[in-house]
């Protein structure tokens, strides 16, 4: 959880003209951001795609993001059918999840001192030969150790998302209204291709063959970080680690724990959510909360930020743990899976702005050279959450049933929001500093 060649796509605006760097822009190791001259785009996301190979890198990425969606489910569907057993299966995706958690980090660190390009093609390659080893582990009946084995092996695979991020930061370190909307746009897209990839393996694994799901997601992830590796003329410089270079990481960086520890609350509410609504009214009316977020996301990103992000985090983090209570409310009072499906809808609505929110603020904290190390650890606190927003979901479903168990959401939603609450200060002399 997430690259560039000189290939520049036409752009419809006039040249781009560098604006000066504010010094409270978010840090990045890249030249100042292009504004429009002349002729106004008519949005933020217009004036996104104007730079020169941002759309091919930005297509790139999203044939790359979306089999993050697919993995999990392709996987499961695989292992269940031909072995039995989904406990089973639970474990190997379960085993997976840890690994990526460990060894993401040290991908990101790579990716930062040697370049995107230089680091996510090969451990791209090697995910996929893990998850084709895992096809045919599958298909040859090989012992059930190997299938853990060979899950783990993916855990190399690049923060996707991360590195578009990045790009952006690149791209706009000196717009932060730009920069804004590419989180924005970036969150919209996380929502979307996890909102499609489950469906997409889902169907393929019923329409082909068990494996199916598995196969195409590793074609699209290989081919995707291939176009995204080729635009070079966006890609963030290396920052090898010189005597001016900072060697200390993002965890130590003020303020970064706690803004971590929020990650971990929210994904946990993320985790429990999903638990509790399938095992309430089944997973199809997740896409709402999903769509809700997407919708929401790129609503957010058509708005001029606040002036300080750590206030603003902790407003949006507010009306999370408010309308996270709209589905306990409406499962305990109707019972209908309509009035669920809707207030779904309206709990997804906070999910994108606190998310960007967040990832900004990781990247105002990050120091120079460390921004895909440090939007990997966000990443990596986020799944650790969704993994004990799960086991907490799934404890209290079966304890105290499908809707009381919707407090467990609400409750890492609130816990959240005290998290940031009181550490709003520290978070706020943290992001007046340039790392």
């Amino acid at each position: 959880m997430p690259p560039q060649t000189e290939n520049q796509l036409p752009s419809s605006t006039p040249a781009p003209v560098p604006a000066p760097a504010p010094a409270s822009d978010p840090a990045s190791d890249a030249a100042p951001a292009p504004a429009s001259a002349g002729r106004r785009p008519r949005s933020p996301y217009s004036r996104l795609f104007a730079v020169p190979g941002a759309r091919a890198f930005t297509a790139g990425n999203l044939v790359a993001r979306l089999p993050m969606g697919m993995f999990s489910v392709s996987a499961v569907i695989m292992i269940a059918g031909s072995r039995g057993s989904y406990a089973l299966a639970g474990a190997v995706t379960a085993t997976g999840l840890a690994a990526t958690a460990a060894v993401a980090p040290f991908t990101a660190r790579l990716v930062d001192r040697h370049g995107q390009a230089r680091v996510a093609v090969p451990a791209t390659a090697i995910a996929v030969l893990g998850s084709l080893a895992l096809v045919l582990c599958v298909r040859f009946d090989a012992p059930d150790w190997t299938l853990f084995a060979a899950y783990a092996a993916t855990a190399t695979t690049p923060n996707t998302g991360g590195m578009s991020r990045a790009r952006w930061a690149h791209l706009h370190r000196g717009d932060p209204k730009a920069l804004h909307a590419a989180n924005s746009f970036e969150q919209a897209a996380d929502e979307l291709c996890f909102m499609l990839g489950p469906v997409a393996a889902a169907l393929l694994c019923a329409a082909l063959f068990p494996e199916a799901g598995t196969l195409v997601g590793a074609v699209l992830l290989m081919a995707g970080i291939l176009l995204f590796a080729a635009q070079r003329s966006t890609e963030p410089p290396p920052a090898p680690r010189t005597a001016t270079t900072p060697s200390a990481s993002p965890l130590r960086v003020p303020g970064m724990p706690a803004l971590l520890t929020v990650f971990l609350a929210t994904g946990a509410v993320f985790g429990a959510m999903e638990v509790v609504t399938v095992a309430h009214v089944g997973g199809a009316v997740l896409a709402l909360q999903a769509a809700g977020s997407c919708a929401a996301g790129l609503l957010y990103g058509s708005r001029a930020p606040a002036a300080s992000v750590p206030r603003r985090l902790l407003l949006c983090l507010a009306a999370m743990t408010a309308l996270m209570t709209a589905p306990l409310l409406a499962a305990a009072s109707t019972g209908s899976p309509l009035a669920l499906a809707g207030a779904l809808l309206v709990a997804g609505m906070a999910t994108a702005p606190t998310m960007v929110t967040g990832m900004s603020l990781v990247q105002r904290l990050t120091p120079r050279g460390r921004l895909n190390e440090g939007m990997t650890l966000a990443v990596t606190a986020l799944l650790g959450g969704i993994a004990a927003g799960s086991a907490a979901g799934g404890w209290a479903v079966e304890h105290a049933g499908a809707t009381t168990a919707y407090a467990v959401p609400v409750a890492a939603a609130a816990t959240a929001l005290l998290t940031a609450a009181a550490g709003t200060r520290a978070l706020a002399r943290a992001a007046r500093r340039r790392p």
